[in-house]
């Protein structure tokens, strides 16, 4: 039974597509009766009206006469300047009558009517997975078949959907449309501003069944979820070493290479991984934004505030496995283990290179 949407009572005898008004069903007709008699001398594509033959034509030329007056980018069609122009407004003129969501287009409302209505007829012939638009069956096939059909004209790079190659020419663009009301950071993406905002609301909306930890975004639950499941896909070809994530297996293989990519404009010093750089920065600005709630002693990184506030919370999760000793900081179990190690190893140099090892990770 579908809520407030009314059921869909008319149907296309051809194709069994169904419609609420007659007008619609009309319109569809269109699709199976009428002769496309306007061919593009380029492709050969065909089209049933003439007005869409010449908008066709403008992926052949490469014009974009419509031009927003607010950052200058261009479109081949009015109607995608039209829609454009909301990114700067705001507006959402689409509003769902179920759940009063609004949406700028029309056509990203329609594809939100299906999720009060549960329908997904798009089913894919391999592995029977349903889908409520063709056009993410379509992208889901690509899993199977391997093609990345959408190649960036700048570096080469080659995406699965043309949304991620459009996310990913922003880098070469360096546009950032998508501004917090919040706190003014710009994004290049919208999904990145949404994900943003979690941050200034507080919300975590994805929980994990297991454990119950819930995350602000979708992909942090994913990851978490390999800690339950216990896999590790992702081996490293030098020295076997697993890890659940492929971006880990990246970072761990620059251990290998010797990489440091990531380099500080202020004193040179490079780092593996672009995280370390941003802490590093911090020792130059001065910056130490994360704040004790209890005391409000203040520290560069957020993993130096959870140790410190073991101090107030008095856990000491770090367990001695020989004695069960507990510690606050990991580095004080290392300094503890030495005892251990002073009075069972029979290798000098085994105990020298412990001795040496740990205290420099102390200091």
């Amino acid at each position: 039974m579908l809520i407030h949407i009314g059921k869909k009572t008319l149907f296309c005898y051809l194709c069994n597509k169904s419609f609420r008004c007659k007008a619609n069903l009309k319109k569809h007709m269109l699709i199976h009766t009428e002769k496309k008699f306007h061919v593009c001398e380029v492709c050969n594509t065909s089209f049933r009206r003439k007005h869409s033959l010449n908008e066709h034509m403008l992926i052949h030329t490469g014009k974009k006469p419509h031009v927003c007056e607010l950052c200058n980018k261009s479109f081949g069609l009015k109607r995608h300047l039209k829609e454009h122009v909301f990114i700067h407004t705001g507006e959402k003129p689409h509003v769902c009558e179920v759940c009063n969501k609004s949406f700028r287009l029309k056509h990203i409302l329609n594809d939100h009517m299906l999720t009060h209505t549960g329908e997904k007829p798009h089913v894919c012939k391999v592995c029977n997975k349903s889908f409520s638009k063709k056009g993410t069956l379509s992208n889901h096939m690509l899993i199977h078949t391997g093609e990345k059909p959408h190649v960036c004209e700048v570096c080469n790079k080659s995406f699965e959907l043309r949304r991620s190659l459009r996310g990913h020419m922003l880098i070469h663009t360096g546009e950032k449309l998508y501004v917090c009301e919040v706190c003014n950071k710009s994004f290049s993406k919208n999904d990145t501003l949404s994900d943003h905002m979690l941050i200034h609301t507080g919300e975590k909306p994805h929980v994990c069944e297991v454990c119950n930890k819930s995350f602000r975004l979708r992909g942090s639950l994913s990851d978490h979820m390999l800690l339950h499941t216990g896999e590790k896909l992702h081996m490293c070809e030098v020295c076997n070493k697993s890890f659940r994530k492929n971006g880990t297996l990246s970072e761990h293989m620059l251990i290998h290479t010797g990489q440091k990519p990531h380099a500080c404009d202020v004193c040179n010093k490079a780092f593996r991984r672009k995280c370390d750089l941003n802490v590093h920065m911090l020792t130059h600005t001065g910056e130490k934004p994360h704040v004790c709630e209890v005391c409000n002693k203040s520290f560069r990184t957020n993993s130096h505030l959870r140790n410190h506030m073991l101090i107030h919370t008095g856990e000491k999760p770090h367990m001695c496995e020989v004695c069960n000793e507990t510690f606050i900081l990991k580095c004080e179990l290392n300094v503890h283990m030495l005892i251990h190690i002073k009075e069972t190893s029979e290798n000098s140099c085994l105990l020298r290179y412990a001795e040496s090892h740990t205290y420099k990770r102390v200091l």
